[in-house]
C-alpha cells in the first residue's frame, strides 16, 4: 500500500503542477467551453480572480506537501484530504455551468488519488 500511496503522491503532485503551470495558459479539453486558460475558466465558473489565486497557490502548495509526504509521510494524509476538498469543489464547478461529465474526469482522479492516499497514509 505504501507503494501505491507514493506512486499517487507524485502523480496528484505532476498533474497539479501541469495544470497550474504548464497548461496554465493552454486550452484543454477539460475546460468549460470558451475557455482557453485558467483565468476564462475561472471566470466561465462565476468565480473572482482572487478565488483562482487562492486556488492555484492551494494546489500548487498542497501538490509540494505531497512530494514532501513522499518522505516525510505525516504530511501526507492532510496535503491529500485538502486536496481531495478542493477537487469536491471542481467536480461542483464542472456541474455548475453544465459541463458534460468527461470535463470533470481529471478532478474525480484526482480526488480518488487523493482519496486513497489519505486511506494509505493513516492505515499506515
Amino acid at each position: 500500500m505504501t507503494t501505491l500511496a507514493i506512486v499517487s503522491q507524485a502523480l496528484i503532485a505532476a498533474g497539479i503542477f501541469n495544470v497550474w503551470v504548464v497548461r496554465r495558459n493552454r486550452a484543454t479539453p477539460y475546460r468549460p467551453d470558451g475557455a482557453a486558460n485558467i483565468e476564462e475558466e475561472f471566470r466561465r465558473y462565476g468565480l473572482p480572480d482572487w478565488a483562482r489565486h487562492v486556488v492555484g497557490a492551494s494546489k500548487l502548495v498542497l501538490a509540494a506537501l505531497l512530494v514532501i509526504g513522499i518522505f516525510f509521510t505525516p504530511v501526507a494524509a492532510p496535503a491529500a484530504a485538502a486536496m481531495a476538498l478542493l477537487m469536491i469543489g471542481a467536480i461542483s464547478a464542472h456541474i455548475r455551468v453544465s459541463d458534460p461529465w468527461v470535463r470533470s474526469l481529471p478532478a474525480f482522479a484526482m480526488l480518488l488519488l487523493s482519496t486513497l492516499v489519505v486511506v494509505a497514509r493513516t492505515a499506515a
